[in-house]
């Protein structure tokens, strides 16, 4: 195992100054020798905005160590997911693999060379399109005896590593969606019925960029990891702690028990998986647990598959569980 990090960090921030100083300290230890900023411009209609995402982008000042630094400052507001995706297009135009890093997500020192030791490893393999730094429930979703990680279905992105010619497969606007949706292609991917149809709210609401549909970029990135049966990597235990849960958060608004999970060092060297697959236990859990919701009330909705629009589904979701 390499002990020094050579692979380039994307780093994306916005308007919170005090979550970006955390992680970007994390980075400044672990001195990458090419660091890509990303951020996005304030909003026009919140006055606060210029300020804080001004002194977001002046931490970018403390680099101090051997380090290229290039960003990409929009000087006005495209939103989250263009923001996200058009940058990491822009990182990815310039580097074949990279770490990547939200201002919210902040990794232990080991999450770097995890991420580098498996993007050298895996660099050529078409069935693994990213390396994800968070295991969302390390207590029970744990790798075959000693392995350092699992392969999943899903795309757990607080903090990551993927490779240009994997990012060069996602489909923002989701283009195939509207014939695979016609087809049996989603319910091959999921175990139940109740997963299909979680999935297809949240792919009907990301289409195509549609205008008051999901403001995210990742879900445009799994689908794109299923359209092209890429796997992706997630630790034996959990590098990854998301600290924005709170008002100010995009989309994490409410705190869950994935708000600051603990992260837990990565012992090297590595153990490797002596077979590729899902681990479909683990994804079970996932898909139950933390996607679709834990309430026997959660559940019994997306069994009914009514064809209503993902913002109504939270509302209710939030009423019955009052």
């Amino acid at each position: 195992m390499a002990s020094e990090l050579t692979t380039p960090v994307a780093f994306i921030i916005f308007n919170r100054p005090e979550r970006t100083a955390e992680v970007f300290s994390a980075i400044r230890v672990a001195r990458p020798p090419q660091l890509f900023v990303i951020a996005d411009g304030p909003r026009p209609h919140v006055q606060s905005d210029a300020a804080k995402c001004a002194a977001a982008r002046a931490m970018i000042e403390n680099v101090d160590w051997p380090c290229q630094v290039v960003r990409r400052f929009s000087d006005e507001n495209i939103g989250l997911r263009r923001n996200v995706s058009e940058g990491l297009d822009w990182v990815f135009g310039q580097t074949e693999r990279g770490i990547i890093l939200e201002d919210d997500c902040l990794p232990d020192p080991s999450f770097f060379l995890f991420c580098q030791e498996l993007l050298e490893r895996y660099a050529q393999d078409r069935h693994v399109g990213m390396i994800g730094g968070t295991n969302l429930d390390p207590a029970r979703n744990v790798p075959s005896g000693s392995d350092s990680y699992y392969f999943s279905s899903f795309c757990h992105i607080w903090g990551w590593a993927t490779w240009r010619r994997a990012w060069q497969l996602c489909d923002h606007e989701m283009k195939d969606w509207p014939e695979l949706r016609r087809t049996d292609w989603l319910k091959n991917k999921c175990e139940s019925a109740t997963a299909e149809n979680f999935w297809r709210r949240h792919f009907d609401d990301s289409y195509g960029q549609k205008v008051g549909g999901l403001n995210t970029w990742d879900v445009p990135w799994s689908f794109s990891c299923w359209r092209h049966d890429m796997m992706s990597i997630v630790p034996r235990t959990n590098l990854v702690a998301n600290i924005g849960f709170g008002a100010d958060a995009a989309h994490t608004k409410s705190t869950t028990r994935a708000a600051k999970l603990p992260t837990t060092p990565m012992p090297f060297p590595l153990r490797h998986p002596k077979e590729k697959m899902v681990n479909a236990v683990a994804d079970r859990h996932i898909q139950e647990n933390f996607f679709e919701g834990i309430t026997p009330a959660q559940r019994l909705y997306w069994k009914l598959r009514l064809p209503l629009p993902i913002w109504l589904v939270r509302r209710f979701l939030r009423w019955i569980n009052r």
